[in-house]
């Protein structure tokens, strides 16, 4: 009997790209809720799994953003019946706020592919697939580690790119999901944010001809261990 995996969307664009294929191949059945338009349905609690998406929102934009407060509240109930929850970017940053941290704004921005340097507790867990293995980035803000999480990778600008809670609850700042096909409509969607940090598109298309395929197959790699330590 499959399972549900409960996928929290914040921007139709952010979605779960290469891992869906890895929940199906798992046995999961893959339920989208999107969030900014839509309450979590009842059964969200019990959920064998929840994973949170990113989004073009900060964790602080409480006041712009109302269902924010509703998804801090949930997740603060999520991690602590210790359930499988996995959270990427902004979902990391809401799975840090929910555990005590605040989410604020970094002092530079990511955008692009990036090494991610596995800690040892990282070398020894599902993060040691991305060690050596470029990763993209699209974030600018950062919180401290929670309390009694593990920092499974740094970056070299943002200490937290990955932590966990036990086996149960996972978070990554970088974007393991990324297809070519999705990181071409990111680019394009975020052309105004890309002239203002004076980034290049090309350059950006250049990174991902260079690193994306190895990026994916760390990313399927690093998702599929992670799933077989669930229940």
């Amino acid at each position: 009997m499959a399972r549900v995996a409960l996928v929290i969307r914040h921007l139709p664009i952010a979605h779960l790209g290469n891992l869906e294929p890895v929940l199906l191949a798992n046995d999961y059945e893959v339920h989208y809720v999107d969030v900014t338009s839509e309450d979590l349905p009842a059964e969200a609690a019990d959920a064998p799994l929840v994973v949170v998406l990113g989004g073009d929102m900060g964790v602080y934009e409480k006041d712009a953003h109302p269902f924010i407060a509703r998804e801090l509240a949930f997740l603060e109930r999520r991690l602590d019946s210790e359930r499988a929850t996995l959270g990427i970017c902004l979902g990391a940053q809401m799975m840090a706020e929910a555990l005590g941290e605040t989410v604020r704004k970094g002092k530079t921005v990511e955008i692009g592919f990036r090494d991610v340097r596995p800690t040892d507790a990282g070398l020894d867990s599902p993060l040691r697939h991305v060690a050596g293995v470029p990763m993209m980035q699209w974030h600018g803000d950062t919180f401290g580690l929670p309390s009694g999480a593990t920092r499974l990778a740094s970056s070299a600008e943002y200490s937290n790119e990955a932590w966990s809670l036990g086996d149960r609850a996972l978070a990554v700042q970088f974007h393991p999901e990324l297809t070519g096909a999705m990181y071409e409509e990111w680019i394009v969607d975020g052309l105004t944010e890309l002239e203002r940090h004076g980034i290049d598109p090309d350059d950006l298309r250049a990174q991902a001809a260079m690193h994306g395929e190895a990026m994916e197959r760390a990313s399927i790699a690093m998702f599929g261990e992670w799933l077989a330590l669930q229940p």
